[in-house]
């Protein structure tokens, strides 16, 4: 019923080197020590069963097999014994099933992972527009825990049947359940526990793609929590989805044919739109069958889902009063990336601050003003403690060079926090760009792109997509948690890899993008007191104004079509000097003081599956 995100994970050299390792530490006497009393602890704690998988998971992670990884999440049978005693009380759950000629086995498999379900309040609504010879009712058991509701019907397409199954639904909340899929026993559990425990209107979860015969693995969707952005890129959400009656009256059903073979990505993003509290369970709940001719196999088996794809974001745009429009990702079926239209022509401030290295700085202004795709804007060099005679001489040039360009002079020690808030005073512009003198501007409508997003009310920050020199990711996002403090999402992937779930090629939301290239309504920079000066002088404080605006409610934006090299620490050497190394120590030691509570606790953008040692997306 769905498109299925790409769930790319190309090889990362330091995990693999992680990896290797593991083999080699197995055979440490003292690991193997450290091994004996975690395992005994597990044994106690959690029992045979749990013990056996870790084993499985430690043998498979240092063989390089991932055969064990398809068994995520899936529950012990301790606690799937426990959810059954525990006899839970909540809402009615109406799973919704349209089938058509229905493979017999798929079908016995889906019903079996319902009336299997540790929590019995359900109906199963089975809607059968199948060709008469191919109907299922004959394999319905006698006797089920819930109830089941069967339906023959003519063949209307998946909307309608959808739409039928809705209809007849008596549920307070409502599940879709594609016909060749598979729940987890607890799936329904796990849900009601956190419609009870949050009062969510609607509630998503984690999933799996195995094979059609389920042994062999076909990738995992581990997500983030709500990100509307991203959402527009990417229907991310797909399974399992579970909503209120009431939402879906409020949201309506599938009201058009027009967005079949996306019609799920249509409801969510018009459920969502109206939805009170989003949840996500970080849990596998959902089995996602991969076969031929099902969307789990790649969008290549439907590609009119594609056009159908766009037609439902451009309707959301509409409803929102976005004006724009959605457009496919290249090489990424299933992708789509919108490119916004512009609601004024604000000018823009662009901020960069300087010491000496005019060969960068001049890479950089060639290039921005290539490439800015906008004409409102000027340019604020922030000249601080150049020490080189030619700096002072290339200074001289830049008035008859380049258009609504000056410098001003910063005096002081160096404080990348103080020299960007001395540079704004002199801005006239309604939006900030910060940018690195080491910034080479690549595509062609620069900063028409980044304007586009901050122009949004609901929208704090925007960050670019920066590559090193080599081609490879420096900067797509920023994702708390990394290494105690934070670092930046796909860090070293391939400049032409599109990321985990198609995160590398479409909009995302983030706690936080890089102050090397980040663009701000003024107005917001001078309500927040632009960067902190005292705390974090130079590490740290582009983080520290994002998560300002976030914690505010405002959305913090990375966008893969606003692209450039980063020529990273150039300016002003690297944190490994020792004076250097201090400071980022302390920088460091009062970032995590502040925000302890996103560093400790797995960002909301990311996922607790993902290790937080690297930027990589790689499994725990």
């Amino acid at each position: 019923m769905s498109e299925k995100p790409n769930n790319e994970r190309p090889a990362d050299l330091a995990v693999q080197d992680s990896v290797g390792g593991m083999a080699k530490r197995l055979l440490n006497p003292a690991h193997l020590r450290d091994l004996a009393k975690r395992g005994a602890a597990t044994l106690h704690e959690q029992g045979a069963e749990q013990l056996w998988r870790d084993v499985k998971f430690r043998v498979g992670l240092a063989l390089h097999h991932d055969d064990w990884r398809h068994r995520a999440d899936i529950p012990l049978r301790r606690e799937l014994k426990a959810q059954r005693a525990a006899n839970l009380q909540g809402p009615k759950i109406s799973i919704i099933v349209p089938l058509y000629n229905t493979p017999a086995k798929f079908f016995d498999e889906m019903l079996r992972s319902v009336t299997r379900q540790t929590y019995q309040n359900w109906e199963l609504v089975l809607v059968d527009a199948s060709d008469p010879d191919k109907r299922l009712e004959g394999r319905l058991p006698k006797s089920v825990p819930g109830t089941i509701v069967y339906e023959p019907i003519e063949n209307g397409g998946i909307a309608a049947n959808t739409t039928r199954g809705f209809e007849l639904a008596h549920g307070d909340y409502i599940a879709l359940l594609d016909h060749d899929d598979v729940l987890y026993r607890n799936a329904l559990f796990e849900v009601v526990q956190t419609i009870q425990n949050t009062g969510a209107d609607f509630v998503y979860s984690d999933e799996i793609v195995l094979s059609a015969d389920l042994k062999e693995l076909g990738g995992y969707h581990f997500k983030p929590d709500f990100a509307p952005d991203y959402l527009r890129g990417v229907n991310f959400i797909t399974h399992l989805a579970v909503f209120s009656r009431p939402l879906l009256d409020a949201a309506g059903a599938y009201e058009s044919k027009e967005f079949d073979g996306a019609q799920d990505h249509d409801l969510i993003l018009r459920l969502t739109e109206k939805a009170q509290r989003i949840e996500h369970i970080k849990k596998v709940l959902y089995i996602w069958r991969g076969h031929a001719g099902s969307t789990a196999a790649g969008m290549e088996a439907k590609p009119y889902a594609i056009a159908a794809g766009e037609r439902a974001i451009d309707a959301q745009l509409q409803r929102l009063g976005l004006p724009g429009r959605a457009m496919s990702v290249p090489d990424a079926p299933g992708a789509f990336q919108v490119r916004y239209e512009l609601t004024g022509n604000p000018l823009i401030s662009v901020l960069i601050p300087n010491k000496d290295h005019t060969d960068d700085l001049d890479r950089c202004l060639t290039s921005l003003y290539k490439n800015a795709g906008y004409d409102n804007f000027e340019v604020i060099v922030i000249e601080n403690n150049s020490t080189d005679p030619a700096t002072e001489a290339y200074y001289q040039t830049i008035p008859g060079r380049f258009a609504r360009c000056r410098v001003v002079r910063y005096k002081g020690a160096f404080n990348f926090s103080a020299i960007n808030n001395f540079g704004a005073q002199f801005a006239d512009g309604e939006h900030l760009l910060l940018l690195n003198n080491d910034i080479e501007v690549l595509s062609h409508d620069f900063l028409r792109e980044l304007l586009s997003y901050s122009q949004r009310p609901d929208v704090g920050a925007v960050g670019a997509k920066l590559y090193y020199p080599d081609d490879t990711i420096q900067h797509a996002g920023v994702l708390m948690g990394i290494n105690g403090s934070a670092g930046h999402s796909h860090k070293s992937y391939p400049r032409t890899a599109v990321g985990d779930m198609y995160r590398l090629v479409t909009t995302q939301d983030y706690m936080a993008v890089t102050g090397a290239c980040l663009m701000t309504k003024t107005a917001l920079y001078r309500a927040n007191g632009g960067l902190d000066e005292e705390k974090f002088a130079v590490a740290y404080n582009d983080v520290d104004y994002c998560l300002k605006l976030w914690q505010r409610g405002l959305l913090n934006v990375y966008t893969p079509r606003a692209e450039a090299y980063h020529y990273e620490s150039k300016s002003r050497g690297l944190d490994t000097l020792s004076e250097n190394a201090k400071r980022y120590e302390r920088e460091k030691a009062n970032f995590y003081a502040k925000y302890q509570q996103y560093i400790d606790n797995y960002d909301p953008y990311y996922n607790p599956h993902f290790n937080n040692l690297f930027e990589n997306f790689g499994l725990k």
